[in-house]
């Protein structure tokens, strides 16, 4: 949609000030998307700083409504869990945000260490260091304190079914291309560590490499028709 003078970016506070007014993308907001609810009271924004960045629809149903993430679906062999790597896209662009997730069926009578625990290891995924895209922070869920009567101490620790999730921005396409295979498969690999233990006792810290292959797709470059250009100085 056309936002002619930049009326309704410059009422909700979006104008990127970044851009020059001699350019021809003078004008434009930064992306955010803004979820309302049934009332049209504003449930939550999501901002970028940089424009060429964007959130996916996927992305934010997983995390506005708890939809489970389904593209690019895996299971790594793991000791003693059952696990699901996931993404809210099987496709994704350069500078798009999309979520991944790793999915953990942990048995009955096991637990394992949630963040913030002492003495243990405690879940931690980790993805590898990339030129080509910016992990975000892991979200993890809520943990419950276990009281471990054998030495009188109070745990964090996740039981039953686990779901972690985390950010991912796609870098710039001159980054990604080179990781590419010839059919433009991308592999996201990282790690997941965890101790698993049950009422008798703890097993060894397990290291289980996790991977995404996705599809990349390149932006549509084509120009709008010339009438319909905006000219510098023009919105």
């Amino acid at each position: 949609m056309s936002d002619t003078g930049s009326k309704v970016i410059l009422a909700f506070g979006l104008l990127n000030e970044t851009v020059p007014a001699s350019s021809a993308f003078h004008g434009i907001p930064h992306p955010v998307t803004i979820v309302a609810g049934g009332q049209g009271v504003v449930k939550s924004k999501y901002f970028e700083e940089d424009y060429r960045e964007r959130q996916t629809l996927a992305g934010l149903l997983a995390k506005e409504h708890g939809v489970a993430p389904a593209a690019a679906r895996a299971a790594p062999a793991a000791k003693h869990v059952k696990l699901v790597t996931a993404a809210s896209t099987s496709i994704v662009r350069p500078g798009q945000r999309i979520l991944l997730a790793v999915e953990i069926e942990i048995p009955k009578g096991f637990h394992l260490y949630a963040p913030g625990v002492e003495g243990y290891h405690a879940v931690d995924w980790k993805m590898a260091e990339s030129p080509a895209y910016r992990a975000h922070a892991v979200s993890y869920p809520g943990s419950r304190v276990l009281y471990l009567e054998a030495i009188k101490e109070k745990v964090p620790v996740y039981e039953g079914m686990l779901r972690l999730t985390r950010d991912l921005t796609a870098g710039e396409d001159k980054n990604v291309k080179p990781l590419l295979s010839p059919n433009r498969e991308w592999k996201l690999e990282g790690t997941l560590k965890y101790q698993a233990c049950n009422d008798r006792l703890c097993y060894p810290p397990e290291t289980v490499p996790l991977a995404w292959t996705l599809e990349v797709e390149g932006h549509d470059r084509e120009r709008v028709p010339v009438e319909l250009q905006h000219k510098p100085g023009g919105r």
